[in-house]
C-alpha cells in the first residue's frame, strides 16, 4: 500500500511539475525532480546516482536560466538597461498582481515601458518586447524538455 501510495505521490508530483513549467509562480522541473526522488524511494525503482545527479543540474540549470533568458532576448533585440530592468520589473510586478498571466504580460510591458522612458522610440521599445517575449517562450520550452524527460523516467520505471 505504501509503495503505490509513493508512486501515486511522485506521478503528482511530476504532473504540478509540469504544470509548472507553464506557470510561472510553481518552480516546475525542481518539483518533477522531487517526484523522481519520491519514485526513487520505492521498492520497484533504483535510479542510478548519475541519472539522478543529471537530472537534478537540468532541473537547477534551466530554472535559473528561466531567470535570465528574457533578460537576454531583451537585449538580443536591441533592448538596453533601461528595458532590461523595465522587464524584470514587469516580471515581478506580472507576478504578484495577475498570475498566471501576468508572467507573460508583464516582462513584455516592462520591457516596452523602460524602452519607451528611456529613448521614446516605440519601435525600438517594441522589438525590446518582443526579444523579451521570445526568451519567456524558450525558457518555457527548456523546462517543459526537462520535465518531460522526467516523465519519461517514471514511465519507463513504473510501467516496465
Amino acid at each position: 500500500m505504501v509503495e503505490f501510495l509513493l508512486i501515486v505521490l511522485a506521478a503528482l508530483l511530476l504532473l504540478i511539475g509540469l504544470i509548472g513549467c507553464i506557470l510561472p509562480v510553481i518552480p516546475g522541473p525542481p518539483i518533477s525532480f522531487v517526484g523522481l526522488l519520491v519514485l526513487e524511494a520505492t521498492e520497484k525503482v533504483d535510479f542510478s546516482n548519475n541519472l539522478l545527479l543529471l537530472m537534478f543540474a537540468l532541473a537547477a540549470i534551466v530554472t535559473v536560466l528561466d531567470y535570465i533568458i528574457p533578460i537576454w532576448g531583451t537585449k538580443k533585440f536591441g533592448g538596453t538597461r533601461a528595458g532590461v530592468i523595465g522587464s524584470t520589473l514587469g516580471l515581478i510586478f506580472g507576478l504578484i498582481f495577475f498570475p498566471p498571466i501576468g508572467i507573460i504580460i508583464g516582462p513584455f510591458a516592462g520591457a516596452v515601458i523602460g524602452e519607451m522612458i528611456q529613448k521614446d522610440d516605440f519601435n525600438n521599445a517594441l522589438k525590446s518586447g518582443i526579444g523579451s517575449f521570445i526568451g519567456f517562450l524558450l525558457g518555457t520550452g527548456m523546462k517543459l524538455v526537462v520535465s518531460s524527460i522526467m516523465i519519461y523516467y517514471f514511465f519507463k520505471e513504473v510501467f516496465a
